[in-house]
């Protein structure tokens, strides 16, 4: 019950963001966000390799070339970048864990339990999938963990995921690295969304089930 009804609060924001969209000065998003391309009729964007379009008319966001239907999570994801995204905002080019992101610390237990433990939980005995998985969503090697690698969430927004898989000692482990001034671009609740997305996207490419308590069902 409690993830229906996540998820039924979910759909009504992200209906209540269509609505949003619509009051936006869209010159304005265009020069904040240089890889939005306007195509007439919509925007597009790439989400976590996903190319995903905005009905200009309608603020509808819809899957583009051929691609499967978007999470709830993908389209609050732009629709906030959208209108949270500073004009400009500058990257720091310093890696943080969610805890350390400004605003951040009062959501990082339960964070950490339906994010990363969830992360940990769907891949571990799996590297080789994992790897494969960040490889096919255009995902930059690390020399971090078992497994790393950079994905773009947004051209803008890169994403580090590290994963160290479980040994004779430690269960797997993982984290989630933004830049520190991701907060500038998006506002902090969709950091969360951005990181469970993500691991959906991989978990999905890797054609593995999702394990643990996750931050709401699609």
């Amino acid at each position: 019950m409690k993830s229906d009804m996540k998820t039924d609060n979910y759909e009504k924001t992200v209906s209540d963001w269509q609505e949003r969209f619509l009051s936006m000065d869209l010159e304005k998003l265009l020069h904040k966000l240089p890889e939005i391309r306007d195509e007439g009729a919509c925007l597009s964007l790439v989400h976590f390799g996903q190319k995903c379009g905005i009905e200009k008319s309608t603020g509808k966001i819809v899957p583009l070339d051929g691609q499967e239907a978007l999470s709830l999570w993908a389209k609050f994801n732009i629709y906030t970048l959208f209108w949270y995204c500073t004009d400009p905002a500058y990257p720091a080019g310093k890696w943080v864990p969610f805890k350390s992101l400004k605003g951040a610390s009062p959501f990082a237990p339960a964070y950490q339990k339906t994010v990363l433990d969830v992360f940990s939980r769907t891949f571990a005995g799996q590297t080789e999938a994992l790897a494969g998985a960040c490889r096919k969503l255009g995902g930059k090697k690390l020399p971090h963990g078992d497994i790393g690698y950079e994905l773009p969430a947004f051209d803008c927004m890169p994403v580090r995921f590290l994963f160290w898989d479980a040994d004779d000692e430690f269960p797997a482990q993982s984290n989630i690295l933004f830049d520190k001034n991701a907060t500038d671009l998006i506002h902090v609740e969709s950091i969360v969304t951005i990181a469970s997305e993500g691991i959906s996207r991989l978990a999905k490419e890797a054609e593995l089930p999702i394990k643990g308590d996750r931050f709401v069902q699609n």
